[in-house]
């Protein structure tokens, strides 16, 4: 009667492990992945060591990246690598980096916009100099710390079949927790 009760418990137990892989597996390797942050090039906004959930399905539900996504992707050049960066160039359009600021030209303003990064804080400058024309697929894409980031300004445009995802959740540290939702 006793080994019936651990076959039974173990039965059950393996039902509730199975099933539980069948539903977190898939979310977890399709819809959303975690993420640490590593380095200084997205302060103030990620520190180092802060914990983020990216999610991976919104750009395949809802369309394209947008100006000011906050995206995850993987390194052109060693694709082993993930990093973290705002998108401040769209697909199609002219990014000019000068006078320690961001001008975009697209069809809207063929002239030019001065970029409102209001994420940055004030006096936080974009060194370089560089007009640089955007493809179909790519995205022009910077640290919200300019001066601790290797982003586009050194090794050019992001395609998008780099991109992982957008950030979702800061989970950790707690104390900073923050869903970033549109």
């Amino acid at each position: 009667m006793n080994f019936q009760k651990v076959l039974s418990f173990l039965w059950e137990t393996a039902k509730l492990v199975l099933i539980s892989l069948i539903i977190i597996l898939p979310i977890r390797y399709f819809v959303v992945q975690p993420f640490f942050v590593l380095g200084a090039s997205m302060e103030p906004t990620f520190t180092d060591g802060d914990y983020l959930i990216i999610n991976e399905l919104t750009y395949l539900t809802t369309g394209e990246p947008t100006r000011g996504d906050v995206v995850v992707f993987k390194y052109p050049y060693d694709q082993s690598k993930y990093y973290i960066k705002r998108i401040v160039g769209l697909p199609g359009e002219i990014v000019v980096i000068a006078d320690d600021g961001v001008t975009i030209k697209n069809k809207e303003h063929p002239e030019g916009f001065a970029l409102n990064e209001e994420y940055l804080p004030p006096n936080r400058e974009t060194y370089g100099n560089a007009t640089v024309a955007l493809g179909n697929d790519e995205y022009y894409v910077l640290g919200d710390n300019r001066g601790a980031s290797s982003d586009s300004r050194m090794w050019g445009p992001l395609k998008r079949e780099f991109i992982t995802g957008k950030v979702l959740l800061r989970a950790f540290p707690f104390e900073k927790a923050e869903l970033f939702m549109d």
